[in-house]
């Protein structure tokens, strides 16, 4: 699997990442940097300048909270494109690989005390290679430790060590439904479970959800979709039209509390 890992001179973590990741040969996974001029979220041509099967996007987080946090997610945009990409298009969702991240993510840094997340789908840049992207938050001392930036390095390194094929299977592949941008129940699945959860659309964009929506998500889902898993409880207000949508296509789901 060659991939391309991503960073932008504008973001100071993905400049503190990449500078641990010189301490790796990268050439042994296949792998190689790329330093772009531009923020990432508009690298829409990079798949143009840069020849891969994956791309790998590492960068800074930013939250109001103000905790530090590792965090990885797939890009793509439910309504505006408000951070590049376009408007209700999504990137190819590796959830596999978004899995296998998260997963490496807990085993590296499990003993530090950043939270360790997924987040919800956002943001560009739309690619239409697999691409996730992989983040140190939220602020700007934190973008800048030392520590965060190596063990990032050392989990992007193990990861694509142990990640031979793109389209490698061994999962249920789903879209997740509802929650927060930062998904409890979903992250829980990932641990605990054999599923790979891809793309998230959150709670507060559920709104945004219809048909073309719905299967622009299962065309995005990387390698092949299995169906929909709905946080229950997460859906809100929403829950009786998403239900209601998803049972009149004749499409799959599961609940996630009832797995």
């Amino acid at each position: 699997m060659k991939t391309a890992i991503i960073v932008s001179k504008k973001d100071i973590a993905g400049m503190n990442i990449a500078k641990h990741l010189e301490y790796y040969d990268l050439a042994k996974c296949d792998a190689s940097l790329h330093v772009l001029d531009l923020d990432t979220v508009h690298a829409e041509n990079i798949v143009d300048e840069v020849e891969a099967d994956f791309y790998l996007f590492a960068t800074r987080h930013a939250a109001a909270s103000g905790k530090p946090s590792l965090s990885c997610h797939i890009a793509g945009n439910w309504g505006e494109a408000e951070y590049g990409g376009q408007r209700g298009k999504l990137c190819m969702g590796p959830a596999v690989i978004l899995k296998e991240a998260f997963l490496e993510l807990h085993k590296q840094c499990g003993e530090m005390e950043h939270e360790i997340t997924l987040e919800a789908t956002h943001h560009g840049p739309l690619l239409l290679k697999p691409c996730l992207f992989i983040e140190i938050g939220s602020k700007e001392e934190d973008w800048k430790n030392m520590e965060s930036g190596n063990v990032m390095a050392k989990v992007i390194f193990s990861l694509l060590s142990r990640i031979t094929q793109v389209d490698d299977k061994p999962h249920d592949v789903v879209v997740g439904l509802g929650g927060g941008h930062y998904p409890p129940r979903f992250n829980k699945i990932q641990l605990e479970t054999d599923i790979a959860v891809g793309h998230i659309c959150p709670k507060h964009h559920l709104s945004l959800l219809d048909e073309a929506m719905l299967r622009e998500a299962i065309a995005k889902s990387f390698p092949v979709f299995d169906y929909f898993l709905l946080d229950w409880k997460g859906l809100g207000s929403e829950k009786s039209r998403i239900v209601s949508l998803l049972d009149s296509l004749e499409l799959s789901y599961k609940r996630a509390d009832q797995l």
